[in-house]
């Protein structure tokens, strides 16, 4: 398959060009970020809200077949359980290249403070990940076993578990009015559904067989799917900025402000509304381009590239407002300032986490046929 030879291609260019952020990451630390003692969270913080997010969506999509016995989507939860399995090593990559010490993440397990959301979430992520290789371990060993459903149905609750608790670290932060928002750990499980189904989106339209006479209204099903959640997705947005801007703090004004009309109104307009959220809309409400494979998967990653600029337009805004006034101009330094964009470095890093996640899926997905026609696999 073309572009299956040309997403290898992509992967494997990726994972080059990543080489030098993740030497100079390890070996030399933060010099070169662009983040610092005022923006304290940057690129690899939004890469890593994606990443989780994915994750945790894909394995909402793969309870389609093993939990609720859905039979359209019969012979798809195998490539989502592996999507969930590579997306989350790259979450936790990203996250733990923006820790300043990264080995003291032994004190985590060893002296946990279970007060914490971010011990909660580590000890969360750490039960998550082994508990989706035993469920794709189980369903390719024994597929009829009594604990298939039991296994399925505590995974998915664990994935809404974990999705609300990425929006409560965020919420918690009662400086930061941009984020203070209640419904944030109500909106991520959606956010969560959303990637999950536009990832499935892109493998089944660009990676399933041709062969597979279901893979078009598969492509159907999750296109109104993914339409409807990427309404739920304006109007929650809406919302939040809504209030924001009537309420009139100046602290969460400036930040929407920021989004809307300042530095980062190009992403937020051309690629998260208009590459990411209208355009998507228009071509999947169209039958005839939703069940077309070519289609629907270049959908689904204009969707998901969407969402990487939503994680990024929630972390930076808020973070570039001043918490106290005059404190821009009260001292200078390489990393005392709030006009954060992500240094040579940081896009290096993630561009070299992407490519290693998605060879690791295209692999895992050759080596064991995770996509092959039921009937095929059979014979």
């Amino acid at each position: 398959m073309i572009l299956k030879r040309l997403t290898y291609g992509v992967g494997c260019l990726l994972l080059l060009l990543g080489i030098y952020g993740i030497i100079t990451r390890l070996f030399v630390g933060e010099r070169d970020v662009n983040y610092g003692s005022y923006v304290v969270w940057g690129l690899w913080v939004a890469m890593y809200l994606f990443f989780a997010g994915v994750s945790t969506g894909s394995y909402m999509i793969a309870s389609l077949e093993y939990l609720f016995g859905v039979k359209l989507f019969k012979g798809t939860g195998k490539a989502a359980l592996w999507g969930a399995i590579v997306t989350m090593p790259a979450a936790l990559a990203t996250i733990g290249m923006d820790l300043g010490h990264m080995e003291r993440i032994w004190k985590v397990y060893l002296m946990p403070n279970f007060g914490s959301l971010l011990a909660q979430m580590v000890w969360g992520y750490s039960l998550f990940l082994p508990l989706t290789l035993l469920s794709l371990w189980l369903v390719f060993r024994k597929p009829d076993s009594l604990w298939v459903k039991p296994l399925f149905a505590f995974g998915l609750f664990l994935a809404f578990i974990l999705s609300g608790g990425v929006g409560a670290l965020l919420g918690v932060n009662a400086s930061r009015p941009f984020w203070h928002v209640g419904l944030f750990p109500a909106q991520f499980p959606i956010f969560s559904l959303a990637t999950g189904a536009a990832f499935m989106l892109l493998v089944l339209g660009w990676f399933a067989p041709k062969n597979d006479e279901r893979v078009p209204q598969q492509l159907w099903v999750l296109s109104i799917a993914t339409v409807a959640l990427s309404l739920i997705k304006v109007y929650f947005l809406w919302s939040d900025f809504s209030q924001s801007i009537y309420g009139g703090m100046p602290d969460n004004v400036a930040a929407v402000d920021a989004v809307l009309y300042g530095r980062y109104w190009w992403a937020f307009w051309f690629l998260q509304i208009g590459l990411g959220t209208v355009l998507p809309i228009i071509v999947l409400v169209q039958p005839k381009l939703a069940k077309n494979g070519f289609w629907a998967g270049a959908m689904g990653f204009l969707v998901l590239l969407g969402f990487v600029v939503a994680r990024a337009n929630i972390v930076f805004p808020a973070l570039t407002v001043p918490e106290l006034q005059g404190l821009a101009n009260a001292y200078t330094g390489p990393h005392l300032n709030y006009d954060y964009f992500p240094s040579l470095m940081e896009w290096s890093v993630v561009l070299g986490v992407v490519g290693a996640s998605t060879l690791a899926f295209l692999v895992g997905s050759d080596l064991f046929s995770l996509l092959k026609h039921e009937r095929e696999a059979e014979s």
